[in-house]
């Protein structure tokens, strides 16, 4: 079966379209970037990297990182930005990569959901990329209550990413979620029929 990469924009609802793939296939496998790097940044070897690229002042006295600090940090400055992807990414992308690898041959479906996937050319994994998109408003809205966050900040957020506009463009499905969660699932319903019906060759 298929591995079904699953990207957008911050706040735009990647994580709830993936729970409505999970009521609809429980049997599927799914792989989550953001807990991924969760997990990678705990790693001694990455702590030390971390430590080396933006100082002792993004953790702790007691050695936690304080990642309020540097999602400040890496948001405000393209590089810095960049920098801590250099970081994590090899590492959740070989993680990923061998997950849909061990995967392939199974007959249920392996779900990728990762922010930074056209970023990281993770698209060249995927048999399909579905984009879940909603109205900047929508996104705004979203990430300043989540994060609670000002405007400002979240809008900084925003514009630090790749434009949605460009991921639509590239997506192979787009799911849009300015609605409800029934209207989300429905569309999951739709996407899932679909690949069912379909064969299934390497793009």
């Amino acid at each position: 079966m298929p591995a079904i990469g699953i990207t957008g924009g911050i706040s735009t609802g990647k994580s709830s379209f993936s729970d409505c793939l999970r009521e609809i296939l429980p049997g599927a496998r799914f792989f989550n970037a953001d807990e991924a790097a969760h997990a990678v940044v705990e790693l001694p070897e990455i702590q030390q990297k971390l430590r080396t690229e933006f100082g002792s002042g993004v953790f702790s006295r007691g050695g936690d990182l304080n990642r309020e600090k540097l999602r400040a940090i890496i948001f405000s400055d393209a590089t810095r930005k960049r920098a801590l992807e250099r970081i994590l990414h090899p590492r959740i992308r070989r993680q990923w990569r061998t997950e849909a690898k061990r995967h392939r041959n199974s007959p249920e479906f392996f779900f990728a959901d990762i922010p930074l996937l056209y970023e990281t050319g993770g698209e060249t994994l995927c048999d399909r990329v579905v984009v879940v998109a909603c109205s900047y408003k929508v996104q705004l809205a979203r990430l300043t209550q989540r994060m609670s966050l000002k405007q400002l900040e979240a809008e900084q957020m925003i514009k630090s990413q790749m434009p949605l506009e460009e991921k639509i463009a590239r997506a192979d499905h787009v799911v849009w979620n300015d609605g409800s969660r029934a209207v989300l699932m429905e569309q999951a319903r739709f996407l899932v029929a679909l690949w069912q019906r379909q064969t299934w060759t390497k793009k």
